[in-house]
């Protein structure tokens, strides 16, 4: 994965009268417009002004189409008249739209202008070029997912916040799996990866989190005023006393502590 965007539900910067599938579109592929690339969209996504829009910054889109568009001719919204494993072909400048009917009353709306024609196969489905080259264009999404749900830190939360970060993590790992292999060149196993990762995150977070406790301590100890030792005093920790006096120091945050408010062990103050 290169780029993403969570959906927040109404965006103030968007654009008036402007598509929000469109919108996402422009945004997750502004890095790579103008350098001659295609994107391949589902059926949310895929329009007719899109694959114009996109055409002018030298990017050809290939994805399905809802039947529901306005842009689609009539014919091509009904199914009744099409035959199995049927194709038909519209255009409209650039803009190739491919009907493919993979069974009775039934088909597959394909919008592309990575193409110039349309080419059906000689198998047995008679599929045109444009519908298998979007099956072999969308697996990546769908390979994605699927490594993605095999290895997950995701946990049951009714916060969406929460729920955004696991799938962070998720996708974080799986590209750093991927760098891991093209840097290296190592055949190691996503599983072994993971392991080894959360191990190395795991000893770094405690290692920062030893590095935190130390500051505090010495900070607390600066904090403490310094009184000659064996000097009778009242006591700093105050936790089970008032103001008892005591003659000896914690070992730990250095201040002076009364038996009440001593733990068990030698001295060591209760809050230690």
């Amino acid at each position: 994965m290169c780029n993403a965007s969570p959906y927040l539900g109404k965006d103030p910067s968007r654009p008036t009268g402007e598509r929000l599938s469109e919108n996402v579109v422009t945004k997750l592929m502004e890095p790579y417009l103008d350098k001659g690339r295609t994107v391949t969209t589902d059926n949310f996504f895929t329009s007719l002004s899109l694959a114009n829009r996109l055409l002018k910054r030298n990017t050809t889109l290939l994805g399905t189409i809802n039947k529901i568009r306005r842009e689609l001719p009539p014919q091509a919204k009904d199914v009744s008249r099409l035959k199995e494993l049927s194709t038909q072909v519209f255009r409209t400048g650039p803009v190739i739209l491919t009907v493919y009917a993979p069974k009775k009353k039934k088909s597959v709306c394909i919008l592309s202008t990575l193409h110039r024609n349309v080419e059906i196969g000689m198998d047995r489905k008679k599929k045109p070029n444009t519908v298998t080259d979007y099956n072999c264009m969308k697996c990546g999404v769908d390979i994605m997912d699927q490594k993605v749900r095999a290895y997950t830190v995701r946990a049951g939360t009714r916060r969406w916040p929460v729920a955004v970060f696991y799938n962070i993590l998720d996708l974080a790992a799986m590209n750093a799996h991927i760098l891991y292999k093209a840097c290296t060149g190592s055949t190691e196993k996503r599983r072994v990866f993971m392991a080894h990762l959360a191990e190395e995150l795991r000893r770094r977070f405690m290692q920062e989190k030893e590095i935190e406790k130390e500051m505090k301590t010495q900070l607390r100890q600066a904090s403490v005023p310094q009184l000659a030792t064996g000097k009778r005093t009242q006591c700093q920790v105050l936790r089970h006393c008032n103001r008892n006096h005591s003659t000896e120091r914690c070992v730990q945050c250095d201040r002076y502590t009364c038996r009440k408010c001593r733990k068990e062990g030698p001295w060591v103050c209760d809050d230690c």
